[in-house]
């Protein structure tokens, strides 16, 4: 079994007094794609923030790659945030940059590089997600949301990470182009031997690219393969995994008593 490049233990996030996490433990193991599902409010967005480092756990530990993330200073976590890539929902590029200089932010930020490299591996990002040349001197305005998707994940690679977080990759693409987007990921994946970590709550995705899934109920987890957790006896995740939408994403024909 692989070993766990990413683990949470005993996480507790909460405010006031609302908790949301209680608790909270998650494994990810080395060249794997694992899906975090959960209802609105559950907390998703803020484990990921936890696991980035960009937000401190009430208690518990969060480790990437055997190193700690929470509570700690931003000039500790350098050495850990090279490691991995973030693809935010809605793109999070900068409107005042190209694409190309986008993509170059962070290499140029990270690495004392020429400003003639860090254009070539700007490049070079472009053509891994399926953009090409013309694509650079756009600005994020002049983009569709697929071309948008493609760069916010051509930036998430600019630093040859490990592990690659991506939240909500296929939100607002119509199906066509979220099945180009998740086979994209997928060969990504495989090719670089990246380890994925993708908050969702596209059940096309869930079951087109996922080896395991972790869903949030109760302020807790629940993780295992896609087949377990669709099998769970959970009532929530029961109503998530066998509704009226997974039963036709699955081929399954509705019954009506």
């Amino acid at each position: 079994m692989a070993q766990p490049v990413i683990e949470v233990r005993g996480v507790v996030n909460r405010f006031g007094r609302q908790v949301v996490h209680d608790g909270l433990d998650l494994e990810v193991r080395a060249g794997e794609v694992f899906s975090i599902v959960g209802g609105s409010g559950s907390g998703k967005s803020v484990l990921l923030r936890t696991m980035l480092g960009l937000q401190e756990p009430a208690a518990g530990s969060v480790r990437i790659e055997g190193r700690e993330v929470a509570h700690q200073p931003d000039q500790a976590l350098l050495a850990v945030k090279r490691r991995y890539g973030v693809m935010f929902q809605r793109g999070a590029l900068f409107s005042s940059l190209t694409v190309a200089q986008n993509i170059e932010l962070p290499i140029r930020e990270h690495f004392p590089v020429t400003r003639e490299l860090a254009a070539e591996l700007a490049l070079l990002r472009l053509y891994m997600v399926g953009l090409d040349v013309e694509a650079a001197p756009k600005y994020p305005a002049q983009l569709s949301g697929g071309m948008t998707k493609r760069v916010a994940l051509a930036r998430a690679l600019a630093l040859d990470p490990a592990i690659l977080f991506l939240d909500e990759p296929t939100s607002g693409l119509d199906p066509i182009s979220a099945a180009a987007f998740d086979e994209l990921v997928l060969e990504l994946q495989r090719s670089l031997g990246l380890t994925v970590v993708m908050i969702t709550h596209d059940l096309d995705t869930i079951f087109r690219v996922s080896n395991r899934v972790g869903v949030i109920v109760d302020g807790r987890m629940i993780a295992g393969t896609v087949e377990e957790i669709v099998a769970s006896g959970h009532p929530w995740i029961r109503e998530y995994f066998h509704g009226e939408r997974s039963r036709a994403i699955r081929g399954e024909a509705r019954t009506d008593g």
